[in-house]
């Protein structure tokens, strides 16, 4: 081999090093561009040390008779507990960072983000830094990413997010960076499923639901019970029922049959049940004797009979004693950081 080839194929292997080295150097000042707009938080995410109690992921208890109705989470206003909508929660979700080479269209993200993040598990939120350096929530239309972060919710009553879940998200987020050549972070799988576990725990402790039951004396026309409900203070929210207070917080819902309101004309119905779900609902002193009071009230109109999950009278002695109860459950959910009837609290216990 002559002098002059060795020295071609130096100077080749010199270019190629330089090339590797200048991307590395532009990824680096990429990721310390993002980093700069979602800064890394030291707060611990299982809550400040505080000590989860044992056992396994639970029914909401106390004295359940409904499952959760979903969707229905109503807030008074948000808190120090509460992060804003426009940020990740560093508590409750587990986040996979994808740097972009060059800004890409967020209609095409959208699209890749569709055919690739899976559908069903734990709910997924996405954060946007566009090329002016704004940080945003969602994908806005017409807009360029820079930067993705997809956030993952760790918990919620369907239990932790699991490792297998987890790699799924993770092996969307790398078909994405591969798709729109980005380069993409997280943390490690055992210590997002250890996280996820343990606030699992904690807000399996926390978790209360509070069922009362109007046994009607006869099958009535669920057009008829509506008006009556209406009459005595009930709202319709989505397809259901709810009693809202002076305030315009609703604090339990109202099932017929345990279903959401009848649409088909002509439906009959033979119970009303009422759900006090805690951590959804503004905290309250008065929870449960606000909700048999109004259950008490509703029996006499439409000659029905108020029972508890046993089937058992419910007797206006023990409304203080359950009220005092449920008092302490608040304070607990406000001592985690699980305000009552905040988003985070919805997004926990749904």
């Amino acid at each position: 081999m002559s002098d002059l080839q060795i020295g071609l194929i130096a100077l080749g292997v010199v270019i190629l090093l330089g090339v590797l080295a200048y991307n590395w150097w532009q990824d680096r000042r990429v990721r310390r561009q993002m980093q700069a707009q979602f800064p890394p938080t030291d707060e611990d995410p299982l809550l400040g040390g505080l000590a989860p109690p044992g056992g396994a992921r639970k029914e909401p208890g106390l004295t359940t008779i409904l499952p959760p109705v979903a969707g229905f989470a109503t807030t008074e206003a948000d808190n120090a507990n509460d992060d804003p909508a426009e940020e990740v929660d560093a508590v409750c979700e587990a986040v996979i960072d994808i740097v972009f080479t060059l800004p890409v269209p967020v209609g095409q993200l959208a699209e890749a983000l569709s055919a690739l993040v899976p559908a069903t598990g734990k709910p997924v939120r996405y954060f946007c830094e566009l090329p002016s350096g704004r940080h945003c929530a969602g994908l806005p239309a017409g807009e360029s990413c820079c930067a993705l972060q997809i956030a993952v919710l760790k918990a919620n009553r369907s239990g932790a997010l699991s490792a297998i879940e987890w790699s799924t998200f993770w092996t969307a987020a790398q078909s994405v960076a591969e798709r729109f050549d980005g380069s993409v972070e997280g943390p490690e799988q055992d210590e997002v499923v250890e996280q996820a576990q343990a606030l699992d725990t904690l807000c399996a402790g926390l978790d209360a639901q509070v069922g009362l039951a109007l046994q009607l004396s006869r099958p009535q026309s669920a057009d008829a019970l509506r008006d009556t409900l209406t009459d005595a203070g009930f709202v319709r929210v989505g397809r259901h029922m709810a009693w809202v207070a002076e305030t315009g917080a609703a604090r339990f819902t109202l099932l017929f049959d345990g279903q959401a309101v009848p649409e088909s004309s002509g439906a009959e119905v033979s119970r009303l049940d009422l759900l006090l779900d805690l951590p959804n609902t503004p905290a309250d002193h008065q929870a449960f004797s606000r909700m048999a009071s109004v259950g008490r009230d509703l029996a006499q109109r439409l000659d029905a009979v108020l029972v508890d999950d046993q089937g058992r009278s419910v007797a206006q002695a023990s409304d203080t004693t359950i009220d005092k109860q449920l008092a302490a459950l608040y304070d607990q959910l406000v001592q985690a950081g699980f305000e009552p009837g905040s988003v985070r609290a919805s997004r926990l216990f749904s």
